[in-house]
């Protein structure tokens, strides 16, 4: 089962991603079939593929020769039988366990024992696919981001019977195309889109709160945070259809785990056919209001970072949230208090996020604003918010990395390396988390879970055994 560099490669589905994963085997120099069940459909992504590569020529990206070398490797398959001498074959067909399962028996009755059967599918268990296919060890899953020409994530990912040589295989084959690939075992949503689901999750809810506007939670967490974008621009990118059908799987997956929770606001926007760039409105009207600036700001390296540690301003108490409410603290202590979120980089972050007490007098709230514009932030205020939109956020996706940890889907540094190259976070959340320390964590979700009264915030228990042995190093 070993994939030399000429080995051929055949991928099924001609779409966006099949187009790509293609595109990426011919580049690397192997003989590529393409196969789509409907007609002329290979024969038109090659052509696309000959386009965009022809635009990477023009701009001095890749010489003339490259792309006809390319373009050459590529052939258009008119049946699966010929498929049958591929050493490698990429399934990239519908998302649905029936299609990729008849897939695979078909090939198997043509192609021999050792030919390894991968599939692109970004939700569907592998062992599932798997248990209808003659010699179910070959069967892998090996899951590219959109596009994949350009992203360097590839979870490559065993179901149970998939064999260990096959899973080293694709992993060396990876890393000779280009990719970064991480190993995973198959589950709901296997890293990326198990682990990145607080990210739209914790938006959903404020929104659905009220506690700001769309354009506020999105900049609180590209300007605070560090991410390239915010979650609710971000599902109009994706469409709302496609993210809401991810979020129903993993829940559904994990058997209506509470955290996985699906958004009614988002379900109302799907059944409306709102579904964000494609159809031309979703939470945005698109394309997009030039006021609402996408760009990401410049994000530092964890130890960088200078934090802001909280200030006394006469009788008005600022400090960063720990998942109270404010007015929760401002009765506790008995005086003003106005919280501001977690921001990923004090030096170069624009935007300050803050919420004030119930109880706090206009010119007090007013005191905490000026100090901070007087640092030159930009400052929006929120409704009172347990644990704010950016801290409880990032502390969510780090209790979700830790579940993933502990329940043996990956180890540590992949679930990190597939969460910045697969989603552009600005840290992996487990990083993220022993550098904000996992005491933080621990409190901020313990405040939200005694808030709600709700599982959804419940600390792993991988988060408490951290967090008590960060209080035995520090003593």
């Amino acid at each position: 089962m070993t994939l030399t560099p000429h080995s051929t490669v055949a991928v099924i589905g001609g779409g966006t991603m099949g187009a790509g994963i293609a595109q990426v085997a011919a580049q690397a120099g192997h003989p590529v079939r393409l196969y789509d069940i409907q007609a002329g459909a290979a024969n038109r992504a090659i052509n696309g593929i000959a386009t965009a590569l022809g635009a990477r020529v023009a701009k001095g990206k890749l010489s003339e020769a490259d792309k006809a070398a390319t373009v050459a490797r590529l052939t258009a398959a008119g049946s699966l039988a010929d498929l049958a001498d591929a050493d490698l074959i990429v399934e990239a067909a519908a998302e649905q366990i029936d299609v990729k399962q008849a897939i695979f028996r078909d090939l198997a009755a043509v192609c021999p024992p050792e030919a390894i059967f991968a599939s692109n599918t970004s939700s569907i268990s592998i062992t599932a696919i798997a248990s209808g296919v003659p010699h179910p060890a070959r069967v892998v899953g090996l899951h590219f981001f959109n596009p994949a020409p350009v992203m360097k994530l590839v979870e490559v990912v065993s179901g149970l019977e998939t064999e260990p040589a096959v899973l080293d295989s694709l992993t060396e084959l990876a890393l000779r195309w280009g990719k970064r690939p991480v190993r995973c075992q198959s589950t709901p949503g296997f890293i990326v889109n198990r682990v990145a689901r607080p990210f739209y999750a914790e938006a959903w809810r404020a929104l659905e709160e009220q506690v700001a506007p769309a354009a506020v939670i999105d900049a609180a967490l590209r300007d605070c945070g560090g991410f390239p974008m915010g979650p609710l621009a971000l599902t109009d990118l994706i469409g709302q259809d496609v993210n809401f059908a991810v979020t129903c799987s993993v829940f559904n997956g994990f058997w209506q785990e509470r955290r996985f929770l699906p958004s009614l606001i988002q379900q109302e926007l799907v059944l409306g056919k709102r579904l964000g760039r494609k159809t031309g409105q979703g939470v945005y009207r698109w394309p997009l209001d030039e006021a609402l600036p996408f760009e990401a700001g410049q994000v530092s390296m964890l130890s960088d970072s200078v934090t802001f540690s909280g200030v006394e301003l006469d009788d008005v108490l600022v400090q960063v949230t720990q998942g109270e409410t404010a007015t929760q603290v401002s009765k506790r202590l008995n005086r003003p208090v106005v919280l501001i979120d977690l921001v990923n980089d004090w030096q170069h972050a624009p935007l300050v996020v803050l919420a004030a007490a119930a109880g706090n007098a206009p010119e007090q709230t007013a005191q905490a604003i000026g100090y901070f514009q007087r640092q030159g932030k930009r400052v929006l205020q929120i409704n009172d918010y347990p644990g704010m939109l950016v801290w409880r956020t990032v502390a969510m996706l780090a209790n979700e990395a830790l579940d993933a940890l502990q329940k043996g889907v990956a180890c540590e540094q992949d679930i990190d390396t597939a969460m910045r190259l697969g989603v552009n976070y600005p840290h992996g959340p487990l990083a993220w988390g022993a550098e904000l320390g996992w005491q933080n964590v621990l409190r901020l979700l313990e405040n939200l879970q005694q808030h709600y009264g709700e599982e959804r915030y419940r600390p792993t228990s991988l988060l408490r055994q951290r967090a008590l042995l960060e209080t035995q190093h520090e003593h």
